[in-house]
C-alpha cells in the first residue's frame, strides 16, 4: 500500500503530460490536492497492524525495502499537510494556467521524492530520493525566473552538490566496510568493524552532508536566500517539509537506525544544535524582511530538534520528533501569513507595515498563534515539544545546554513580538487603508494549520503516549 505513495505521484506526472493537455491543465491542481489528502488519511486511519515490513512487488524487484514506523507516519503526515496547503497558496497567487500546471508537475515529483526518503531502509536508495528532492527543490526555488531567485537556486544547488559528494563518499566507504547498503547491515557492522577510523570518517562526512541539507549552523549559507527569494508557496514547502525531511529526518533516522551514539557524536550534535538555536535567533532579531526573519527562525528551531536528538534518551527523541512535527506546521503557517501580507500589500518589509490586524483579522490571529507556539507558550503545541527537549537535556546532565535552550526561547518570543508589533499591531498606515483580507486559498491554509497547532497542544497527552514515547516504533528498532 505505502509504495503507492511513491509510485502514484510519478505516474501522475506522466499521465498529466499525455495528450488532452487542456483537460490535464485543469486537473493538475486537483490531482495534487487529492494525493495530499489521500496521504493524510492513509497515515491517520490505517490500522496499526498494517504498519510493518511492506516490501512490495515493484520495489522488491528493484531490491528496495520499505518500512513504516511512527517516525515515518509523522513525516508522511507533515508532507501531506504542507503540500496540501502549498498547492492552495500557489493557486491563490497564480492565475496563469500554464504556470500552475508546471508548478503542480514539479510538486508531484517532490512529493514522490519526499515520500521515498521517508519509506526506504537502505542508504543508497535514501541518497537517490534525496537527489530527486534536491532537483525538484532547485526548480521550485527559481520558478519565478527572477534574479534573486536564480541566485538563491544557484547557492542551493552548489551546496547541495557538495553535500551529495560527501554523502556518496560516505556511502562508498560504508559499502566497503559492511558489504551492503541496508541500514540493518551497516548498523551491525559498525558495532564490530575493526576499521574504526575509516568508519568514524564515513559517519562524520555523512553528518556534514545532513547538516548542509538541513541548513543548520554553520552549514546554513543557502537557507536564508532560498527561503526569502523563493515564490511564497515554495517557501512554505521548503520551510515546512523539504529541509525537515532531507536534513532533520535523515539525521534522526541515520543516527538511530544506523550509526548509533558515541561521546563524539553526542558532542557534535550538542554544539551544532546550540549554535543553531542561539545564532539563528540572534540573526532573526535583526531582520526587517518578513520571510528572512522566518528563515533564520527556522534555523534556530531546527537547533532544538538537534539538541533533543543529542540526548540519546527516549524523552529527548520524543521531544525532537514532536518539535519536528510542530515546526513543520507553525512555520508553514507563518510563511502562509507572510505570503498573504505580501499579496495584499505588495511588500515584505516590516518597517513599511503596521496595523494590518484591523484589515486582515484571520491572518493576524493565526500569525499570533503560530508565533506563540514557536516561542513555546502553553498550551500550544510548541510549548510541549520544547519542554520535552529541555527536560531531556537536564535529565541527561547537559545542564548548560538545557539552560541555553530555555533562555533562547526568550529570544524567540522577542523577535516574534517585534514581528507582530511592526506588521499587525499599532495604527494602520494611510497607504494601507485599501487592503482587504486574503483570498480563500490563504484563509483555508491558515485555518487548517492554526487548528492543527491548537489541537496538537491540547491533545498532547494522547500524542505522547500513542506516537512519541514508544522509541522502538519511532526508530525502527
Amino acid at each position: 500500500m505505502y509504495s503507492s505513495l511513491i509510485l502514484i505521484p510519478f505516474f501522475s506526472v506522466i499521465v498529466l503530460n499525455l495528450p488532452f493537455r487542456t483537460l490535464m491543465k485543469k486537473s493538475a491542481f486537483w490531482v495534487c490536492i487529492a494525493l495530499s489528502l489521500i496521504q493524510i488519511f492513509a497515515v491517520l486511519f490505517s490500522p496499526t497492524g498494517s504498519l510493518g515490513n511492506l516490501t512490495e512487488m515493484f520495489f522488491s524487484f528493484l531490491r528496495v525495502d520499505l518500512w513504516i514506523d511512527n517516525l515515518s507516519r509523522i513525516m508522511l503526515l507533515c508532507i501531506g499537510i504542507v503540500l496540501f496547503t502549498a498547492a492552495w497558496v500557489q493557486k491563490e497567487l497564480s492565475k496563469d494556467e500554464e504556470r500552475q500546471f508546471n508548478f503542480m508537475n514539479v510538486l508531484l515529483l517532490l512529493l514522490a521524492g519526499l515520500n521515498g526518503i521517508v519509506l526506504v531502509r537502505d542508504i543508497f536508495s535514501l541518497y537517490v530520493f534525496l537527489e530527486i528532492t534536491a532537483v525538484s527543490s532547485f526548480i521550485l526555488i527559481g520558478f519565478n525566473k527572477e534574479r534573486d531567485a536564480f541566485e538563491a537556486a544557484f547557492k542551493y544547488i552548489i551546496l547541495s552538490v557538495i553535500a551529495t559528494a560527501l554523502m556518496l563518499t560516505s556511502i562508498g566507504l560504508l559499502l566497503m566496510i559492511a558489504g551492503d547498503t541496508s541500514f540493518a547491515t551497516i548498523s551491525a557492522t559498525l558495532k564490530t568493524s575493526p576499521d574504526k577510523l575509516l568508519a568514524m570518517f564515513a559517519v562524520a562526512i555523512f553528518l556534514c552532508a545532513a547538516f548542509i541539507k538541513g541548513g543548520v549552523m554553520p552549514f546554513h549559507g543557502w537557507l536564508p536566500d532560498a527561503y526569502s527569494a523563493s515564490p511564497a508557496s515554495v517557501s512554505v514547502i521548503l520551510a515546512g517539509v523539504v529541509t525537515k525531511t532531507v536534513g532533520v529526518y535523515t539525521l534522526i533516522r541515520i543516527v538511530y537506525s544506523v550509526f548509533g551514539y558515541s561521546p563524539a557524536l553526542t558532542l557534535i550534535l550538542l554544539i551544532v544544535g546550540t549554535l543553531s538555536v542561539v545564532l539563528g535567533a540572534l540573526a532573526a532579531l535583526g531582520q526587517s524582511d518578513f520571510k528572512r526573519m522566518l528563515a533564520y527562525s527556522s534555523i534556530s528551531q531546527v537547533g532544538y530538534i538537534v539538541l533533543g536528538l543529542a540526548t540519546g534518551s527516549m524523552l529527548g527523541l520524543a521531544g525532537a520528533v514532536f518539535h519536528l512535527f510542530n515546526h513543520s506546521i507553525f512555520k508553514s503557517l507563518l510563511f502562509v501569513n507572510s505570503a498573504a501580507v505580501e499579496s495584499s500589500t505588495g511588500t515584505r518589509n516590516m518597517d513599511n507595515l503596521a496595523g494590518l490586524a484591523k484589515k486582515m483579522p484571520v491572518t493576524g490571529t493565526t500569525s499570533i498563534l503560530a508565533s506563540l507556539s514557536c516561542a513555546g507558550i502553553p498550551p500550544l503545541a510548541g510549548f510541549w515539544s520544547k519542554l520535552l527537549i529541555i527536560v531531556a537535556l537536564w535529565m541527561g546532565k547537559f545542564y548548560a545546554f538545557a539552560i541555553i535552550a530555555a533562555l533562547a526561547s526568550i529570544l524567540t518570543l522577542a523577535y516574534f513580538l517585534s514581528l507582530q508589533r511592526r506588521v499587525f499591531f499599532g495604527k494602520l498606515r494611510e497607504d494601507l487603508a485599501h487592503i482587504k483580507e486574503s483570498g480563500f486559498g490563504f484563509l483555508l491554509s491558515m485555518t487548517i494549520l492554526a487548528l492543527i497547532t491548537i489541537g496538537a497542544g491540547l491533545g498532547f497527552p494522547f500524542i505522547l503516549n500513542s506516537f512519541l514515547l514508544p522509541v522502538k516504533t519511532i526508530s525502527g528498532g
